[in-house]
């Protein structure tokens, strides 16, 4: 069983990440560690503790994280994610408190108890840049990083950006260029990864709070998502990176350089990814760092999702 830390900002579709990684039988979710990002840090955090407590898994401890980024004013996502954060449903009062070792702490001795983490960073990647930065061995304790993040095509934040690296480049630079496995899932995979109304109908006639709770909270995110962007269904952007973690191989990826604009000023976020090939005729040519995703099977992710679900 791989041990796996999930670092996220809870937010909608990082629900549905904990929640799979929660009942998979493949993984053990050591902890969650939180960060500012869909919302502020004290939401976030709050809201890991709420899903936590849904699916009575309050033995998972929860370390609260970086408040800010590391350069940039901080953005969120309150106009996708409500107020709270998770708007749509009525979760329950957290059960359980955060601990008092910082998130960038728990990522360290997490990995070091561990010897092999698999880390999934599903929101701005302010705790994994500073542990990486404050402690550079730790990722020889790290087997791991599968984040969502990036895009081989367009943002959603801006042109240019996905969020949750335009809501700290710095920090994804950091992350992307260190001697560590990375995989990239961007929103040219994610937005393949989509549950419509005739999902939501199925979950909900499971019948039990969390699948109740979960039905609520997708219809908000598919309300959200068809008046905002006039698409059809809605994508759980981050439970494909840890459906990976999960099922190996669910996603197509090519190995290549990867790294983050952070100077430009209509591309600041930007992730830049060579799929195709065109440093190897530069002279100057930058070493494979990143697994980027490039396709994903659509129908194993969400039977893996559905199936999840009927744990609960």
């Amino acid at each position: 069983m791989k041990d796996l830390l999930v670092d996220c900002d809870p937010g909608h579709d990082d629900a549905m990440a904990l929640l799979l990684a929660l009942a998979s039988d493949r993984v053990d979710l050591t902890a969650v560690t939180t960060v500012a990002g869909n919302q502020t840090i004290e939401k976030t955090t709050r809201n890991a503790c709420r899903v936590l407590t849904l699916a009575d898994r309050t033995d998972v401890p929860v370390a609260r994280g970086m408040g800010a980024p590391l350069v940039r004013d901080q953005v969120t996502a309150g106009w996708v994610h409500g107020e709270s954060g998770l708007d749509g449903a009525d979760l329950p009062e957290p059960g359980t408190e955060p601990i008092e070792r910082h998130a960038v702490e728990t990522i360290v001795e997490t990995a070091a108890e561990s010897g092999a983490l698999h880390i999934g960073p599903v929101g701005p990647l302010t705790n994994v840049a500073v542990a990486l930065r404050k402690h550079p061995d730790v990722v020889d304790d790290i087997e791991r990083i599968v984040l969502m993040g990036g895009t081989t095509g367009d943002g959603n934040v801006t042109p240019a950006a996905e969020f949750n690296v335009f809501a700290d480049p710095e920090a994804a630079k950091v992350v992307f260029e260190a001697d560590v496995d990375v995989t990239m899932v961007g929103l040219n995979v994610t937005r393949k990864a989509r549950l419509d109304r005739d999902h939501v109908t199925r979950i909900r006639e499971l019948n039990t709070e969390v699948t109740t709770v979960v039905a609520d909270l997708l219809t908000y995110f598919l309300d959200v998502h068809e008046a905002s962007f006039e698409r059809d269904g809605v994508p759980i952007h981050d439970a494909c990176a840890v459906a990976e973690v999960v099922d190996p191989g669910i996603l197509d990826t090519e190995y290549t350089f990867a790294t983050v604009e952070t100077r430009g000023e209509s591309t600041y976020g930007r992730t830049v990814a060579d799929v195709r090939g065109v440093n190897d005729e530069w002279p100057n040519v930058e070493a494979p760092n990143t697994h980027v995703a490039l396709d994903i099977d659509t129908e194993a992710f969400v039977e893996t999702f559905l199936e999840a679900l009927e744990t609960y």
